[in-house]
């Protein structure tokens, strides 16, 4: 860009924008929008111009950083030859303040242009392997009987402490799997739905329409397929976050957004908000969950050790010179030292063969 004069490089900045636009207005299939949710559920973080730049330029990225920024921070290379991907970066001017009084702000700075730069997917660098949250995600919940944790964490989150009620009863095969009623802040669940991964989906859902679509909100009035699709993408993008597909529904209603650039950016810019919020509420809920995993895994693993006796169990059918011979038996170790474990233990083994370490 050194040798390309102001108005090349505003050409330019204009052409990559450009190209977003154009394929925002190809998100006419359920196909294509599922495919843009992934980007946006990938790159929740930035602001939804770069994710679209993102998307635009290339689908498939997962993670991006600068070519400094890899080494760095990462440890690793960008490979030779690799296409970049331009983001947009805010470029800030110190307001005076007569600008503050022209503007009508209090804020110091303000953003008076954007400059791109130039990023690379981690599928063009080789070096340190990353620590991914999905590496966590994907053998933990990747399965859909595994989520039940997370969904019950979320209900009980909304419950507890936001003024929505969660509750669950059974419904009709008529019925949908969940619904939200705006009148009485509710979201109800199927009971009856087996499957753990759909009742998070659902549960997702209900949480965008109640945030979208509740009573107080500026977009109650929307047409249904409009709130639909749009309900539909926040579960979508929420469950692409913890490693979970469930594109085996229809978006079809965006085929009228992408008619007209202001309605599907307005759409787009609604589902980005409550997907964030979805995805940062479920992000801490499962943090507590890990956390708590790792404070019984040791404990777990004590505890199944402790469980297989040096000594024989007695059982009454054993008779009583038995149990005097097993008593002899643990009375002989008695230089050692003995930790209790539960007191059902003990009714069964006595006390642990493992000594404890003062």
């Amino acid at each position: 860009m050194a040798n390309k004069s102001r108005a090349e490089i505003q050409a330019w900045k204009q052409q990559l924008v450009h190209q977003a636009e154009i394929k925002l207005q190809a998100l006419t299939t359920s196909t294509n929008f599922k495919a843009y949710l992934k980007t946006m559920a990938k790159f929740h973080h930035y602001s939804l111009r770069n994710i679209n730049l993102i998307y635009a330029q290339d689908p498939q990225a997962t993670q991006v950083a600068g070519f400094k920024q890899w080494q760095k921070d990462f440890s690793r290379q960008v490979t030779k030859g690799a296409k970049a991907i331009r983001i947009a970066a805010p470029i800030t001017k110190r307001l005076t303040p007569e600008q503050q009084r022209q503007l009508g702000t209090k804020r110091d700075q303000a953003i008076v242009g954007y400059r791109y730069l130039p990023v690379f997917d981690v599928r063009h660098t080789t070096g340190k392997q990353i620590p991914q949250t999905q590496d966590f995600i994907k053998p933990e919940l990747g399965e859909h009987a595994n989520v039940t944790p997370l969904y019950q964490a979320f209900k009980t989150y909304l419950n507890e402490t936001t003024n929505l009620t969660v509750t669950e009863r059974p419904m009709t095969e008529n019925q949908a799997r969940g619904y939200f009623a705006p009148q009485t802040n509710e979201i109800v669940i199927d009971s009856q739905e087996l499957d753990q991964g759909m009742r998070l989906k659902t549960l997702y859902h209900e949480y965008a329409h109640s945030q979208l679509h509740g009573l107080t909100s500026a977009f109650k009035d929307r047409p249904r397929g409009y709130q639909e699709a749009q309900a539909e993408a926040v579960a979508y993008v929420a469950m692409q976050n913890i490693g979970i597909d469930t594109g085996d529904y229809s978006l079809g209603y965006v085929a009228t957004w992408a008619k007209d650039q202001t309605v599907i950016h307005q759409a787009l810019s609604e589902i980005k908000q409550v997907s964030n919020k979805t995805i940062e509420i479920s992000d801490e809920l499962m943090q507590d969950l890990r956390r708590e995993q790792r404070m019984w895994r040791p404990q777990n693993e004590e505890l199944r050790q402790a469980v297989v006796p040096e000594f024989p169990v007695w059982k009454p059918e054993m008779g009583l010179a038995a149990s005097e011979q097993i008593v002899q038996q643990k009375k002989d170790k008695t230089e050692e030292k003995y930790r209790p474990v539960s007191s059902l233990q003990e009714m069964n083994e006595g006390l642990i063969e493992t000594p404890t370490v003062i």
